[in-house]
């Protein structure tokens, strides 16, 4: 069985989550989604609109979804990719280059292209500017 492992935040999902899902699963047979924790999100410097457990029962709703596990820190891809055997890593093309050194352990490295038209910043953008012109 081949194993893929995506990490993310997840919050305000979207079609453009489910296209990224969808296309990292067509590289094995199970995906693991690694979610930013709410802890984890606030040392990033970003908050959620939609807490961890929120988040998690979307994203393990998905059919392409085989397991969610809590995303706690940076350095913990090594890790999960250890226990969990991973073969493929895959992430969006904005992270490019970042996590090239997992290839060093034999694994398989994806960047995969983001839906363009869509994003949880772009969402925000877009209702912050909504609720503004209401004012």
């Amino acid at each position: 069985m081949k194993r893929v492992i995506t990490y993310g935040t997840f919050d305000l999902l979207h079609y453009g989550h489910i296209n990224l899902l969808k296309r990292a699963k067509e590289y094995g047979d199970y995906l693991i989604v690694a979610l930013s924790t709410d802890e984890f999100n606030k040392e990033k410097g970003k908050t959620s609109y939609f807490k961890y457990d929120k988040r998690k029962a979307l994203v393990e709703a998905i059919r392409y979804v085989d397991l969610v596990i809590p995303e706690e820190s940076w350095d913990q891809k090594v890790s999960d990719i250890k226990k969990y055997q991973i073969d493929t890593f895959v992430i969006g093309d904005d992270w490019k280059g970042k996590f090239d050194y997992l290839k060093e352990d034999g694994i398989q490295v994806i960047y995969l292209p983001r839906t363009p038209e869509i994003s949880t910043s772009k969402i925000k953008k877009d209702l912050e500017d909504s609720n503004q012109k209401k004012i």
